[in-house]
């Protein structure tokens, strides 16, 4: 069965834009910047949500909708800090070629990895934060790469691709988007 988090990226390869790939992380910082706003208010509501589960055995439909807008910000913005695309995302929801699909989880929520969710999620915040490190690492060798061929190491894209997937999955089961444990995979 597939996990309900599903994460497509529509890598550009060839024909980079070099000039912007060169001053990437400037042209990022407002999406970063508001990525950071948006994603701190989803973790507010997500503890809202946390109450709302336990007690009524129900996710607001509001938090949850904002909370998957985040998610989609957070795949556009990451998708383009990370070299993937070139277009610059947009200030909304408009079509770009990276999106993520949530599907609604089975009711009744399981309310018992509801409660404990935070200590569920340690084995992959920590194997995250390693891979956090080489996706940093293969993203500057793709930086250089890029500003010198012109394209993005396809032997390094598989990887990237699946440190981002592994990202967002695990955002979306801490935000309480989905109960089905995050899989220990790269794709």
């Amino acid at each position: 069965m597939a996990y309900p988090v599903s994460v497509t990226v529509t890598p550009r390869v060839t024909d980079c834009d070099r000039l912007t790939v060169a001053v990437r992380l400037i042209l990022a910082i407002p999406h970063g910047f508001l990525g950071d706003l948006l994603g701190a208010k989803a973790c507010a509501m997500a503890v809202v949500s946390w109450f709302k589960l336990l007690i009524a055995g129900e996710h607001p439909q509001g938090i949850r909708e904002f909370s998957l807008y985040c998610l989609r910000w957070q795949a556009r913005t990451l998708a383009y800090m990370m070299l993937f695309v070139d277009t610059h995302p947009p200030f909304g929801d408009d079509d770009y070629p990276t999106g993520i699909e949530v599907t609604n989880p089975s009711i009744p929520r399981s309310r018992a990895t509801i409660a404990v969710r935070l200590l569920l999620a340690v084995p992959h915040c920590a194997l995250g934060f390693f891979l956090m490190i080489g996706w940093g690492v293969t993203t500057a060798i793709a930086w250089f790469t890029i500003l010198f061929t012109g394209s993005y190491p396809a032997s390094l894209l598989p990887f990237s691709t699946g440190v981002m997937r592994w990202l967002l999955r695990v955002e979306a089961y801490l935000l309480l988007l989905v109960d089905e444990y995050p899989p220990f995979a790269l794709e």
